[in-house]
């Protein structure tokens, strides 16, 4: 299962993903990052997953990111890493 694009998210899932990234503190750094993941469309599970950024995670269902979580906060699900992940951090 492919992540949905921004376009195709339900007007709810956006607003919610939109307040709770003003809420949470994430880094310059890490927004790049989750801006070159979801331009990299990932595959996703089917069910509950979670993206760790550092900063923030990414929880969603399926092909939909349902919210952000401070950095101290648990998720649930599957964890989802992605593929080229030694060559991302190889600086």
């Amino acid at each position: 299962m492919r992540l949905n694009r921004w376009n195709n998210f339900p007007a709810g899932i956006k607003q919610h993903l939109q307040q709770r990234l003003l809420d949470c503190k994430i880094t310059v750094d890490d927004l790049e990052k989750l801006r070159i993941w979801v331009d990299s469309v990932p595959d996703l599970p089917t069910g509950h997953w979670f993206r760790d950024f550092g900063s923030f995670k990414i929880v969603g269902e399926g092909p939909n990111p349902l919210s952000f979580l401070d950095s101290g906060q648990i998720p649930y699900g599957e964890e989802v890493r992605p593929e080229a992940e030694a060559d991302s951090t190889a600086d």
